[in-house]
């Protein structure tokens, strides 16, 4: 590992107080105005909450747009899956909620590893989501006076998340949809989908476009355009079970860091607390349930070892374990936040009774997530009022009636808060190469609160995006449109099809998803929820070697020029493999624990995550320096101007 000193992270924060920059900014920014957008194109890749938002709002702010979908259709993209809702300051309940408090929260929940005025901003617009959501439709849930209901998500003691059922992300996506789908009839956006993105083209330093495999045709194409979107999501499928849909990769972006963007903090990946366990070995993705079920939803082990024995032994069901001897461990722990701790904390917490041996389920891999408290105190028809589509989700895949037992749960990787690096504009490193939502690492820190993920997306699709890069686009209304003759991209193609035969080639002994569920065993027992030196010096040889398998006995039917599933699966796996590398390096360069890093080195007595504040504030950038080559660590240091930086307690 190499680690500069030299270069200087220019990150573009505005001057002012913390309530003033973004209005500052937008007053002093540069614009385009609507002749010359018709001159300039911009292509976005991904159709999830952030690329259609983006898609939609600069289709119609005049741009012509060129926008990606991986699936055969934007509403398929793995924002649909959202369940629990969506965060803003409105402060309908008159709760004491604030811009200032949803900004405080979600740094404290980040366990203070993000920037002060991108958290600030993300606070500050989250309340005009809600209102153009609610214009286009999007059916949040109402109280009786027909006001917006909030509930409580993990991480704050207010109710300030707006919610549709369990299907939030459904139907905000729906709602963008729509909006995407307007500017496609109007003409303003072209859509392109079953494409992959498998390159960027640089033309004098400066994004100019984009190689993609055709999904059904297996041609590579060429797009060019005067500035670039990624909008692609996270990179949580390198451990291979997670909570992602399983085309879900970070291939998009980690194309972006070969070509010179820094990727920025890759260890911070979230294990989410509320997942339906592991039930074997043939599974190849892991089911969520909606963080919402813990507002009154409680979480348990017994108290006795005997009876969680007797629990693996299946000789016990939960409803059999008197009240007395149950410990609901997270209200005995943080009794000021109880069961609506932050993610990290809850997941850290449920991992420590269960290695502890009070696991629930014949694993020994389980907590119980229990209702009964809540049907008594409710009665059974507000608790399906409320989550009723959820109850239904788990009891068609476990086959238990979670009004009867309690649900059982485990924590599993869910959202990655590391990505690609982005400045105050959403502007990677590489000029003209624009990244929002979750395929950055911008407004999280080392942890995500609940219900921030679809607030961070539709932010900078909406609200973010449609102004900065007006700043950098400017200075491209002279550029003329771009040749995809042009040799960058002639090279482009050409490296991409010398990989793809490479790949076709090898016809070795070992399929695709083989290799990827020995990656993600390595990944979970090593780079997982606990890390230490030693296990992560480990993980970076087992790495190495399974790199050096995949490239020389993985084995790909079929042809390369036709749809190829297989070759798809591959060509992401590829990056998965170098993605984890660069996790574990990551991870043990930075000796401490915050939000989802959690190295076991360095704990409080009470088994909480201990920040070294005076060595590891800052964002870990990560600059590309070569194929197997060790990549250069830049440092952009955090400076807390207007916060006090302190442990985080939720007890």
């Amino acid at each position: 590992m190499a680690t500069s000193k030299k270069t200087v992270i220019d990150s573009k924060i505005p001057e002012g107080a913390l309530s003033e920059k973004w209005t500052n900014y937008k007053a002093h920014q540069k614009l385009v105005n609507p002749s010359n957008k018709r001159r300039l194109d911009i292509i976005v890749v991904g159709t999830g909450l952030a690329g259609a938002s983006a898609a939609a709002s600069l289709g119609e702010l005049g741009f012509n747009v060129l926008n990606f979908c991986i699936q055969d259709s934007p509403r398929r993209a793995h924002s649909i899956a959202a369940q629990g809702g969506i965060n803003a300051a409105k402060n309908y309940q008159n709760d004491g909620d604030s811009v200032y408090r949803l900004y405080y929260d979600t740094i404290k929940g980040g366990d203070y590893r993000a920037r002060e005025a991108n958290v600030y901003r993300l606070a500050e617009v989250s309340n005009n989501i809600i209102d153009q959501c609610v214009a286009q439709g999007v059916p949040f849930a109402r109280e009786y006076g027909g006001t917006l209901a909030n509930r409580s998500f993990g991480g704050a003691q207010v109710s300030r998340t707006f919610y549709a059922k369990g299907q939030t992300g459904q139907q905000l996506l729906l709602g963008a949809y729509s909006a995407l789908s307007r500017q496609v009839k109007k003409g303003s956006v072209k859509l392109f989908t079953r494409r992959e993105m498998l390159d960027l083209v640089i033309i004098d330093g400066k994004a100019r476009g984009i190689i993609v495999r055709n999904l059904i045709t297996g041609k590579i194409e060429r797009y060019a355009a005067h500035a670039v979107v990624i909008g692609t999501g996270g990179y949580g499928n390198t451990f291979f079970l997670s909570t992602n849909a399983m085309g879900s990769n970070g291939s998009a972006a980690w194309q972006a860091y070969k070509k010179g963007a820094y990727f920025a903090n890759p260890c911070y990946a979230q294990i989410h607390p509320t997942c339906i366990p592991v039930h074997g070995t043939n599974q190849s993705k892991l089911t969520l349930m909606s963080e919402s079920l813990r507002n009154d939803g409680r979480i348990w082990v017994p108290k006795k070892l005997e009876d969680a024995k007797a629990l693996q032994a299946g000789k016990l069901k939960g409803r059999d374990i008197p009240e007395e001897d149950r410990d609901y461990y997270l209200e005995r722990r943080y009794p000021a936040f109880g069961n609506l701790v932050p993610r990290d904390v809850a997941s850290r917490a449920a991992k420590e009774r269960c290695d502890a041996g009070y696991g629930v389920n014949n694993t020994g891999l389980a907590v119980f997530l229990d209702f009964s408290e809540a049907i008594n105190r409710l009665g059974k028809d507000v608790v399906e009022a409320r989550y009723g589509n959820l109850f239904q989700m788990y009891e068609k895949i476990t086959d238990s009636n979670p009004y009867e037992e309690p649900m059982m749960i485990f924590p599993a990787i869910h959202y990655t808060m590391g990505g690609i690096w982005v400045d105050y504009e959403l502007q990677t490193s590489i000029p003209g190469l624009f990244c929002i939502g979750e395929a950055n690492f911008s407004d999280h820190g080392a942890n995500r609160l609940g219900a921030s993920a679809l607030m961070q997306g539709l932010a900078d699709g909406y609200f973010v995006l449609p102004y900065t890069i007006q700043n950098y686009l400017a200075d491209e209304i002279r550029t003329p449109r771009f040749s995809t003759e042009l040799p960058e991209f002639l090279e482009a193609e050409k490296a991409i099809n010398e990989r793809i035969e490479k790949l076709m080639s090898i016809q070795g002994q070992r399929s695709v998803d083989s290799i990827h569920k020995e990656l993600g065993l390595v990944m979970w027992d090593f780079v997982g929820m606990g890390r230490n030196a030693e296990g992560l010096k480990k993980a970076l040889v087992e790495l190495k070697r399974i790199k050096q398998e995949f490239w020389t006995n993985v084995f790909i039917p079929g042809e390369a020029k036709d749809q190829n599933v297989e070759l798809e699966k591959a060509l992401r796996l590829a990056d998965f493999i170098e993605i984890g590398q660069l996790m574990a390096t990551d991870a043990l360069h930075r000796e401490e624990s915050c939000g989802g890093h959690f190295r076991e080195e360095y704990q409080t007595p009470e088994g909480e995550a201990l920040r070294q504040d005076d060595k590891f504030s800052y964002v870990g950038c990560w600059k590309y320096m070569g194929e197997d080559q060790e990549p250069q660590l830049i440092k952009e240091e955090l400076n807390y101007e207007f916060t006090k930086v302190q442990q985080r307690n939720y007890k």
